[in-house]
C-alpha cells in the first residue's frame, strides 16, 4: 500500500470510527414519547433531545380550551373593584375587543380561539411569564394547539394537534415534527390590567368580551406563589451568564430588551422608531398565592411609530433567564 492510499484508509476508517460514536451515543426518543405522541415525526428535530425536561403532567395534562366562552363583565366574576388590577392578556383586531384573564390561563396556558373570525391561540406559560398570541392558521392549515407536558428551558412547549408538532411558546419556532424549523407568525397584544383594557375598549366604543368559565378550576388563585421573587426559575436546565438576577423582569420586543425596573425608572423610553411605556396599576400574577393580591408591578405598552400614527406590536413581560436562553445574542438594557 502506498503512503498515500494508507493515508486515505486511516481518514476513512477514523470517520467510520466517528460516525458510529455519535450513533451510539445519539439520544434515543423516549419511548413514552412516541407512544403519547404516534403522529410526531421524531427524526425531525432542529434540538438536542436532552434539552427537554418533563413539567410532570403527561399531553394535555393542563387542558387547553378549545371552545371558549366569553361573557360581559357583568356576568363574569370580575366585576369587582379588587379585580381591577388583575392581569390580562388583551386583543383588539377590527371591530372586537377580547380579554383573556391570566387567572384562567394560568390553569389551561393554551386558548384555541378566533377573534373577528380570524384564527388564533392565545398562550402564556407561568414559568417564563410569556404570554403570547399566535396566528392559528399555518401551511394553509388551521391549526390547534395543547400542551406536551414537556419543557425546554422552562418554558412551554406545544403541539398542533393536525401533525403532532412540537412548538416553542417562547418563540413560536417548531422543534420536533413536520414543521420543525418553522416560525409562527405573532400577534400583537397587550399584557395589562383588567381596569387598563375595559378603559381601551371604553375609548374605541366597543364592548369587550371576557374569557369566562364555569370549569371547576382554582381559578384566581397562584400555584407558583413566591415565583417571581425567587433566586432561580423551576426546573430549568441551561447556562445563565448574565450580570443580572434570572427572575427579572424584562420586556422582550423587536430584538430589543429592557428591565422592567429601567422602564418603570424611566416611565417612557424611545428608541429606534419605538416607543416603550410603564405605568402603574397591575398585579403580579406569581407573587402571593391569591393573584389579586400580588404587588404592583405595572404594565407595559410597546408601539411603533408610522407615519402620525403609533400601532401596537408583539412583545412580551418574561424573565432575564428565558431571554437569555432563547436570545443570548441581545443585550438588555438595565
Amino acid at each position: 500500500m502506498s503512503r498515500i492510499s494508507n493515508i486515505y484508509y486511516k481518514l476513512n476508517v477514523l470517520v467510520l470510527i466517528t460516525l458510529i460514536y455519535f450513533a451510539n451515543t445519539a439520544v434515543a426518543v423516549p419511548s413514552a414519547w412516541e407512544a403519547q405522541f404516534p403522529k410526531t415525526d421524531f427524526s425531525k428535530t432542529t434540538i438536542n433531545f436532552e434539552e427537554i425536561v418533563s413539567g410532570g403532567p403527561p399531553r394535555d395534562g393542563i387542558p387547553s380550551i378549545d371552545q371558549p366562552k366569553f361573557s360581559s363583565l357583568a356576568i363574569t366574576k370580575l366585576d369587582h373593584e379588587e379585580n381591577w388590577n388583575s392581569p390580562v392578556v388583551s386583543l383588539y383586531h377590527n371591530n372586537e375587543f377580547k380579554i383573556y384573564p391570566l387567572s384562567i390561563l394560568m390553569w389551561h396556558e393554551i386558548v384555541n380561539d378566533t377573534i373577528d373570525g380570524f384564527p388564533i391561540t392565545v398562550t402564556y406559560c407561568p414559568l417564563c411569564n410569556t404570554s403570547i398570541v399566535f396566528k392559528r392558521k399555518f401551511d394553509n392549515v388551521i391549526l390547534d394547539f395543547g400542551t406536551t407536558g414537556k419543557l425546554r428551558h422552562s418554558d412551554l412547549i406545544m403541539y398542533d394537534r393536525q401533525t403532532e408538532t412540537w412548538w416553542q411558546q417562547f418563540s413560536g419556532k417548531g422543534l420536533i415534527g413536520k414543521y420543525a424549523g418553522q416560525q409562527l407568525d405573532i400577534v400583537a397584544s397587550r399584557l395589562e390590567s383588567l381596569k387598563s383594557s375595559l378603559d381601551r375598549a371604553k375609548k374605541l366604543n366597543i364592548e369587550p368580551l371576557i374569557l369566562d368559565t364555569t370549569l371547576n378550576r382554582s381559578y384566581g388563585k397562584n400555584p407558583y406563589a413566591k415565583y417571581d421573587s425567587s433566586s432561580f426559575p423551576f426546573l430549568y436546565k441551561g447556562d445563565y451568564n448574565l450580570n443580572i438576577a434570572p427572575m427579572e423582569y424584562v420586556v422582550y420586543f423587536a430584538d430589543h430588551a429592557i428591565t422592567l425596573n429601567h422602564l418603570k425608572e424611566n416611565k417612557e423610553i424611545i428608541m429606534d422608531n419605538y416607543i416603550i411605556n410603564w405605568s402603574a396599576g397591575m398585579s403580579s400574577a406569581l407573587d402571593t398565592p391569591i393573584i389579586t393580591l400580588g404587588r404592583d408591578i405595572g404594565q407595559v405598552i410597546v408601539q411603533q411609530k408610522q407615519d402620525v400614527n403609533l400601532i401596537d406590536i408583539p412583545y412580551t413581560l418574561t424573565f432575564a433567564f428565558a431571554l437569555n436562553a432563547f436570545r443570548p445574542d441581545i443585550k438588555i438594557i438595565f
